[in-house]
């Protein structure tokens, strides 16, 4: 029974401190309990065997822990969790492509300062430079820019 105690405080912390470099970096509290159950594995086998026995375990969990944590780091065994692509592709992209300055189109909605404007087949959300437009007006591009289509009637 004291070896199964002694084992599985230690056991408990290496699991716990390599959850925090794996699963929750920069917590710090789950690495420091699984230090503190470390610790306390070896506290407990210094007294359940004495001085001699107990430097072994001290030492065999220092190198166990550092096998494993070297083993880990050097294998590329982390990599598996780690996040390898990148979002690449922005909103919006080609939301402007076919149109062009001085295009007519027609006001779908009320345009106050913001509305709605048909272009060909395609409604654009656009915001008017003149103030109010009515539903149903003839528009026209003024500016294109930073995706946003400018329009006066």
């Amino acid at each position: 029974m004291t070896w199964f105690i002694l084992i599985s405080l230690i056991l408990v912390g290496v699991i716990l401190v390599l959850t925090e470099i794996i699963f929750v970096p920069g917590t710090t509290l789950i690495g420091i309990l699984g230090l503190l159950f470390s610790v306390a594995g070896i506290y407990y086998g210094f007294l359940a065997f004495g001085n001699e026995l107990g430097w072994w375990i001290l030492a065999t969990t220092f190198t166990v822990n550092f096998a494993l944590l070297f083993y880990g780091f050097h294998s590329g065994v982390w990599t598996k969790f780690a996040l390898k692509d990148a979002i690449t592709s922005r909103s919006f992209d080609d939301r402007l492509l076919g149109l062009e300055k001085g295009q007519e189109g027609k006001a779908v909605s009320d345009i106050k300062p913001i509305g709605k404007a048909e272009f060909g087949d395609l409604i654009y959300e656009v915001k008017s430079d003149s103030g109010f437009i009515r539903v149903g007006s003839t528009v026209f591009i003024t500016k294109l820019e930073d995706n946003k289509i400018i329009v006066k009637s």
